[in-house]
């Protein structure tokens, strides 16, 4: 059980989905060229349980938004750290993420992001 998992979760509006994907696409194969092993960002769906709170309520998301949760999985700690080191320099990540976060275009509030790094506890795959 030695990888290492980054994780997030965000709240983006519904209209500007399409747009993250495009570049969250390209995003994903960086952080793999990096040594990240897999990359996954999903939609919420159906986000309610009784007796919890919901993602849409800790991150106190408007009936516009939805929710982006995703990981990136690593072969170990060291690796994410170095990658995460990595990729913020690449010059790829600077023409794709900056047009998100540019304030008269902003499809990407990172500060509204739950981000968090993880090692393993329980795995079970079959």
């Amino acid at each position: 059980m030695a990888n290492y998992i980054d994780g997030f979760v965000f709240p983006i509006l519904q209209k500007n989905l399409n747009a993250y994907r495009d570049v969250a696409e390209k995003v994903a194969e960086i952080w793999k060229e990096y040594g990240a092993l897999a990359y996954f960002e999903y939609v919420g769906d159906d986000l309610t349980l009784e007796g919890t709170r919901s993602f849409m309520d800790v991150l106190e998301a408007k009936e516009d938004e939805v929710i982006v949760f995703g990981w990136v999985v690593f072969p170990s700690k060291e690796v994410r750290d170095l990658a995460n080191k990595q990729v913020p320099e690449d010059l790829r990540m600077t023409t794709l993420v900056a047009p998100l976060t540019q304030p008269e275009r902003l499809i990407f509030n990172a500060s509204r992001m739950v981000y968090g790094g993880f090692q393993a506890l329980v795995k079970s795959n079959e």
